[in-house]
């Protein structure tokens, strides 16, 4: 019988799960929410559950199962220390044991957006690539580095909150609680929030019509179809968005030399009208190499990163394989 592996994506509204083979084609997949209201101990549950749910519906338990947190992780020990838009901020959750013994099978936990790296990277856009940059762009900016084959995690596993250089000296507070941050200029609600000024300017007539007037109905996707129906405001908007985008991975660029970077998340979904300011800004702001051979771009898996990147680390782990393309440094 084949061999299956386990994905869950913890996040602040839904937990999302599937079920896949090394190969990472998935067999089943679901989500449930996750009421994090609760607690640590009525969410694990829940998580429990689901890989229950999907192990059925697949016809055999999964060997291992890979978990992304939206935080701070100590993955020897598999315990949570710090996620900070969760309730209580799961401060020392023994998610690994915890599931381990509820699922009888080892459980291993990732940073959310490091996890979504490896999914890429394994499964992706980085399959034919060595080092790598990939920036998540949605409610916040997230990340992770791949160098020399290897996912760069540093020893608390925060290596790659590109989301969180400084831009703009005196720029917008972030959630962090510095100011200018890339992810204060440039996430889904600073780009949301530029829409819905204009929207209430009477300067984005399109996107007014599209959202019937709402402010609370404006997306980044619905910023995408007004710009490309002719609110040239929501258009210079979105450009903005990517030059600041651009000039953070100019710097990460500067720093590593990277042959990829890949932009995911629902800011991303922009497409062209996101990733050509993007490029361009690059190439103002890059001199020290040449960087035409380095290429940006959107996402392969989108959404499924998450999800495809712990069954990669499921499986590497599972294997005990001396991680070539997953070694935790």
């Amino acid at each position: 019988m084949k061999e299956l592996f386990a994905s869950i994506d913890l996040g602040g509204t839904k937990i999302a799960g599937a079920i896949a083979g090394s190969d990472g084609k998935i067999l089943t997949e679901g989500r449930v929410p996750t009421n994090s209201h609760e607690g640590p101990d009525a969410v694990l549950l829940r998580i429990a559950g689901l890989v229950r749910d999907l192990s059925s519906r697949a016809g055999a338990a999964p060997l291992a199962v890979g978990v992304g947190v939206p935080g701070l992780v100590d993955i020897h020990r598999g315990i949570t220390r710090f996620l900070p838009n969760l309730p209580t901020q799961w401060r020392d959750v023994p998610v690994g044991q915890t599931l381990s013994g509820a699922l009888h099978c080892p459980v291993f936990l990732l940073n959310d957006a490091r996890m979504a790296t490896l999914g890429e990277f394994t499964f992706g856009r980085g399959r034919l690539t060595e080092t790598m940059i990939f920036l998540t762009v949605g409610t916040g900016i997230g990340g992770g580095i791949v160098i020399d084959g290897k996912l760069r995690l540093g020893p608390l596993g925060a290596a790659g909150e590109m989301g969180h250089q400084t831009l703009q000296k005196d720029g917008p507070l972030c959630g962090c609680g510095n100011r200018g941050c890339l992810e204060a200029l440039a996430s889904g609600p600073a780009l949301v929030g530029e829409g819905v000024r204009l929207l209430q300017s009477g300067l984005a007539p399109v996107l007014f019509e599209m959202v019937a007037g709402n402010a609370g109905a404006v997306t980044p996707k619905e910023m995408g179809a007004a710009a490309r129906a002719g609110d040239t405001a929501v258009r210079a908007v979105i450009t903005r968005v990517g030059g600041w985008l651009g000039m953070g991975i100019a710097n990460m660029v500067t720093a590593l030399c990277p042959d990829l970077v890949v932009l995911g998340g629902s800011v991303a979904a922009l497409d062209d009208l996101l990733l050509e300011p993007v490029r361009e800004a690059v190439k103002e702001r890059v001199h020290m190499f040449p960087v035409h051979d380095i290429r940006i771009e959107r996402s392969l898996l989108e959404d499924k990163a998450g999800l495809l990147g712990g069954i990669a680390l499921a499986t590497a782990h599972s294997h005990e394989v001396a991680l070539a393309r997953l070694e935790i440094v």
